[in-house]
């Protein structure tokens, strides 16, 4: 019995999983083409990270997403995804020159579809762990590959360590530390703590600024970020 309904599980599952492969793939042309008139030798990057990031959250969904339909919130996500994808372009070393505009408004637009998939998910009745998870990640690609713009621009400095891998030095400490790895509970203030943070990196890519207000704004907010996941992970091994 428990054998047929982990079968029963499996097989519902994969229908969301196999639309949202099939998202990828009808999204990946558009995708490509905006990264090869931004940035023509960086269309590699777009596809690698494209690839990898749709075959992660397709193998993803099909594991642990508990609805009978991808819903638009994933969508959306996913249009997130391909959005991310196409700034990476712009890291290519003959094309670092792409004019700052674009970077920023590829950066708003990314970020201001942020809530809206949640938003989708209520409404619709699709909440779930992988539609946290899924759009908890392309956030944090998103930040890392504007800190990495700003700092092959030259708009920033170690502070930009802490803008942009900070996700991933998480995930570093969880594999050394298996008690980080317990679900946290839902919090505004780190909600907040990110759109800023991805706000500041959007900022940053424009250069307008004065050096000396960058430089303030985005070690303050860097601070921030430290403090978010310091409380979250006092938070994790006070429960542990």
């Amino acid at each position: 019995m428990k054998a047929a309904q982990s079968t029963t599980a499996v097989l519902v599952n994969a229908g969301p999983a196999r639309a949202l492969a099939y998202f990828g793939l009808a999204i990946s042309p558009a995708t490509l083409f905006a990264a090869w008139m931004i940035a023509p030798s960086g269309v590699y990057l777009t596809a690698i990270v494209l690839a990898v990031g749709f075959a992660l959250a397709v193998r993803s969904m099909a594991a642990r997403y508990p609805h009978d339909r991808l819903g638009a919130c994933n969508v959306v996500t996913a249009t997130r995804l391909a959005l991310a994808s196409i700034l990476v372009a712009t890291l290519s070393g003959d094309t670092l020159g792409a004019p700052d505009w674009i970077v920023f408004g590829i950066a708003v637009a990314t970020l201001s579809l942020d809530g809206v998939d949640g938003w989708l998910a209520r409404k619709q009745d699709l909440c779930s762990e992988f539609g946290a998870r899924f759009d908890m990640e392309v956030d944090s690609a998103l930040a890392a590959i504007l800190a990495l713009y700003a700092a092959a621009a030259g708009y920033g400095g170690l502070e930009l360590i802490v803008l942009g891998a900070s996700r991933y030095l998480f995930i570093v400490a969880t594999a050394l530390w298996p008690a980080l790895a317990a679900p946290l509970p839902h919090s505004l203030a780190r909600k907040a703590v990110c759109a800023l943070q991805i706000t500041t990196l959007a900022l940053l890519s424009l250069g307008f600024l004065p050096d000396g207000i960058m430089r303030t704004l985005s070690i303050g907010v860097a601070l921030l970020v430290a403090w978010s996941f310091a409380r979250d992970v006092r938070w994790l091994t006070s429960t542990s």
